[in-house]
């Protein structure tokens, strides 16, 4: 299959694994890569020489295109930013920062810079910054999420619009029927993040993989807004945040409340009383745990049937 990220990724197919902490290490992106996607090791969740290792372990675990998601606003940018340069990844995905910050340093180190935003107006910023693609993710995705709360079929024709380089989706993206509509209202690839937090290459904790295939139509919930906005499965944690609301907490007082490692408990280390569980709303589609390749290859197959289906429509 071909398209402008394919071409720009050198892959199989235009779908791209969301690089998200706690979740994505070597084993799900190489798997990914493996299968003809393009997977990300989520740098947010890593010390920088736990960065190295990674990237080391996927490079023996794949020979296929793979890279590296960094929020922009970490702590260690710098020394993570010197790992990736210096062990030679070919692709980064920015979020969360100012992409005029690093792409240069990126492009001058010979890499493929991809930066993720949530409106028109910072898609323009980093086209301008120089980056090779732009992620469009919607109000629907999973873990941090914007404060716009645009989703991501209004927000994606409105970049198309107005940029001229190649265009990922992102956000309520499961299957290869919501692929072919993204493409349809101008994505030139899919990144897709809940779906492979239910895959067994996952570093999530088991736990948090059965609470993911759980979850049904409303049960995530868009909170912290005053810090970083997050969607949440409903759990007793996010229970007792809702009754913090009802107080009308200053922001300090949510800072006390979250505490430390809030999302390493509940994702990484499956605690789901007391830990913050970040999924999309697109998970209310996912009903298993599945090895990745057998989830791109489901992907792929209702890709072409519902396209075909489309096809023999009679208007």
């Amino acid at each position: 299959m071909k398209t402008s990220v394919t071409q720009l990724f050198d892959i199989k197919y235009p779908i791209i694994q969301g690089g998200m902490i706690w979740i994505s290490g070597y084993k799900l992106a190489a798997a990914v890569s493996n299968a003809g996607g393009l997977g990300l090791i989520g740098a947010g969740s890593m010390y920088p020489e736990i960065l190295r290792e990674h990237i080391q372990k996927a490079k023996k675990h794949t020979n296929k295109p793979f890279g590296v998601n960094v929020p922009l606003l970490y702590p260690n940018i710098e020394e993570i930013m010197q790992v990736i340069a210096d062990e030679k990844v070919k692709i980064v995905f920015t979020s969360a920062g100012n992409p005029k910050t690093w792409t240069p340093f990126l492009k001058e180190n010979g890499i493929c810079v991809v930066h993720v935003i949530s409106s028109v107006k910072f898609a323009l910023k980093a086209q301008d910054a120089g980056v090779d693609a732009i992620v469009a993710e919607g109000f629907e995705s999973g873990g941090h999420n914007s404060r716009e709360e645009t989703t991501t079929f209004t927000l994606l024709p409105m970049v198309k619009e107005k940029i001229n380089i190649p265009l990922i989706a992102a956000g309520g993206i499961a299957s290869g029927r919501g692929m072919l509509a993204a493409m349809v209202l101008g994505a030139d690839g899919v990144q897709m993040g809940s779906r492979f937090v239910a895959s067994l290459e996952a570093s999530a904790h088991s736990n948090f993989k059965q609470a993911v295939v759980a979850v049904q139509d409303g049960d995530t919930f868009l909170t912290f807004k005053e810090l970083a906005p997050v969607r949440l499965i409903k759990n007793p944690f996010f229970n007792k945040l809702q009754e913090l609301y009802q107080t009308n907490p200053s922001k300090e007082q949510l800072i006390d409340f979250l505490g430390r490692a809030r999302a390493k408990k509940g994702m990484f280390e499956g605690d789901l009383i007391e830990g913050e569980l970040e999924i999309g709303q697109i998970a209310g589609l996912i009903h298993k745990v599945k090895p990745v390749k057998e989830i791109i290859t489901e992907i792929m197959d209702d890709f072409k049937k519902v396209k075909q289906e489309v096809g023999d429509l009679n208007f």
